[in-house]
């Protein structure tokens, strides 16, 4: 099959125009977001993608996307899916949602356990580098949180998805961080600067838009809350692993075997039920994993049609001064990622044609990187078909649209940067 930089053309982006009208429209029109699954509205897009394009055999459509979707990034986050759904089951079924709840509000006074729940994401997802992990972790407890202190789950989970963005976009071990340092030669710490000082805005807002959203709201806890910290100890390594960076298969696991073990020493896990534990955990993000990978296939073929370079031609050709360049970026980075659904995609994709721009027009690599970096993650924070927000809908029974109105940070991190490249001046 052909290789060379496919012909921009728009029609290769009407898969993804029919899932939106066919997940979105079923739902306004049905006043039932969840009359249609997300599977079935992503396979009648697999479908119309499928029988776009009659130069390609079905053969090589295929083709094309079984090499979609064994990219690395795609295996990567399917098995990260597995794996902290086996995490997730094994601590539940050990009580250590339980107990990590009660042992939060003793701590925490309910008003603030909404905010509380985004400064944990910021600090595990930042340390963890990956938005995924920091969701699979946090859900269940936002979910009990919800239950005990009468929050609406969907403010819960949207706090826990703002906190995972924030890591997500400024880790240093994050692989969007990583690609974008890459593709514009510059160093991770200079990039981290620039990057820390745009979002930090961003974040203080939420913090504040969570609080006073908050303040008034939940009912006290008056009833006395018991909790055990030896079921409590699986977060406990779960945050310190991710604190000092290591690998998120390492911390999800060993979270797992922690959990086997504390449930059956405490009783709570039956030693002949230990593996039907992690199972019940697994088999629950078996949805996800298949949605992540029909997605796959449709970027797949959307992208080998011409789709993506159609819209990286479109914003090439708007820019015409170096804060157009910049908003050029921006644009870029968002748009593409709202075709791969994948923001470290987005960013190695993007990336080469941000370079030339960014050296057409004397804008320091630092910049460009984070750019990249904050508006691709911008993307991915709130689009409805993105892994971040089917898997936070699959963890606590909602639908992406019930949490979309709550996720503050993606939308103000997007508004801080606009504003940091229309008023601060650039250092080439």
């Amino acid at each position: 099959m052909e290789t060379k930089t496919k012909q921009g053309r728009a029609v290769a982006l009407l898969p993804i125009g029919v899932f939106l009208v066919f997940f979105l429209g079923s739902g306004i029109v049905t006043g039932d977001f969840y009359a249609m699954p997300t599977i079935i509205a992503f396979l009648i897009a697999l479908g119309v993608a499928l029988l776009q394009n009659k130069s390609l055999s079905f053969s090589d459509k295929i083709a094309v996307m079984a090499k979609g979707v064994g990219d690395e990034n795609i295996i990567t986050m399917c098995l990260i899916f597995l794996c902290a759904g086996g995490f997730s089951g094994a601590v539940s079924a050990a009580g250590g949602v339980e107990s990590t709840v009660a042992l939060g509000l003793s701590i925490l006074p309910p008003k603030i356990a909404v905010v509380g729940l985004f400064i944990i994401g910021c600090f595990i997802s930042i340390s963890m580098g990956t938005s995924m992990g920091t969701i699979s972790t946090l859900a269940p407890i936002a979910v009990g949180i919800s239950q005990t202190a009468g929050f609406p789950v969907e403010i819960c989970i949207g706090a826990v998805m703002c906190g995972a963005m924030f890591g997500d976009n400024l880790s240093m071990i994050s692989d969007t961080t990583i690609a974008a340092v890459k593709t514009q030669g510059c160093e991770m710490k200079d990039k981290f600067r620039e990057n820390f000082f745009i979002v930090l805005p961003a974040a203080l807002l939420t913090i504040v838009l969570f609080f006073l959203m908050t303040r008034n709201g939940g009912t006290a806890v008056t009833q006395n809350l018991e909790y055990d910290l030896l079921k409590v100890m699986p977060y406990f390594l779960v945050l310190i692993g991710a604190l000092i960076g290591v690998n998120v298969f390492v911390v999800l696991i060993s979270g797992t075997v922690v959990s086997l073990i504390v449930g059956v020493v405490s009783g709570s896990i039956p030693v002949n039920q230990i593996f039907q534990a992690v199972g019940n955990g697994v088999t629950g993000m078996y949805d996800i994993t298949v949605i992540s990978i029909i997605v796959a296939c449709i970027v797949s073929l959307v992208r080998e049609y011409g789709g993506i370079q159609f819209v990286l031609d479109c914003i090439k050709k708007r820019i015409h001064s170096p804060r157009g360049a910049e908003a050029g970026i921006a644009g870029l980075a968002l748009l593409v990622d709202a075709c791969t659904a994948n923001n470290t995609v987005a960013i190695v994709m993007a990336g080469p044609i941000a370079k030339d721009i960014s050296d057409s027009y004397d804008i320091s690599p630092k910049r460009t990187a984070s750019l990249l970096d904050i508006f691709s993650s911008v993307g991915q924070g709130i689009i409805p078909y993105g892994a971040q927000l089917l898997s936070a809908a699959t963890l606590t029974g909602l639908t992406p649209l019930h949490i979309m109105p709550y996720l503050y940070y993606p939308v103000l991190m997007a508004l801080s940067a606009m504003i940091f490249i229309y008023f601060r001046k650039n250092r080439t």
